[in-house]
């Protein structure tokens, strides 16, 4: 079951480090990690995605933890939540017809191009990883893509609950 994790932790060398080390030292795998100073310039949050059962989820949230560095750690795909990820994506558009075929794709997903050329389209989507995914996959069937880079999953709580030290 994919699972999000939320770690508050001190924004110092290493810190990043010892944490990844609790996943590779028992075998869990990071499907994606993001990381950024927060309000607060002493601290971090760090949104880890993983694959684990209830078992495991709770065994990796207890070991982090215990790290000096980690101030709180929250399991926030148990409750409602919001989440979203960046993607930048470079498509050929050789042809009117491809160059329209992105023009609506882009429309209907709420995408928005950021640079164009006589050849390529840039394009910034964001949203859950399952609406990523599938842009990709249409951008793929009208459009021969270049490259693309996406970012972490960063996600909150809802409502008034949060993740403080």
């Amino acid at each position: 079951m994919r699972r999000i994790i939320s770690v508050l932790m001190e924004n110092a060398p290493g810190s990043l480090s010892r944490i990844a080390g609790v996943f590779s030292q028992r075998g869990y795998n990071v499907d994606s990690l993001c990381v950024a100073p927060t309000s607060d310039d002493s601290l971090s949050r760090l949104t880890i995605i993983t694959q684990a059962d209830d078992k495991v989820t709770e065994q990796i949230t207890k070991q982090v933890n215990k790290l000096i560095d980690v101030l709180r750690v929250a399991e926030l795909s148990e409750a409602p939540h919001v989440e979203r990820e960046l993607m930048l994506i470079k498509v050929a558009t050789r042809t009117e017809i491809a160059r329209a075929e992105v023009n609506r794709n882009v429309d209907i997903f709420r995408a928005r191009i950021l640079d164009v050329t006589a050849q390529h389209y840039t394009i910034e989507i964001t949203g859950t990883s399952d609406k990523l995914s599938a842009f990709a996959h249409v951008m793929g069937h009208c459009a021969d893509i270049t490259e693309s880079a996406r970012t972490g999953v960063c996600s909150l709580s809802r409502g008034d609950r949060a993740l403080r030290p």
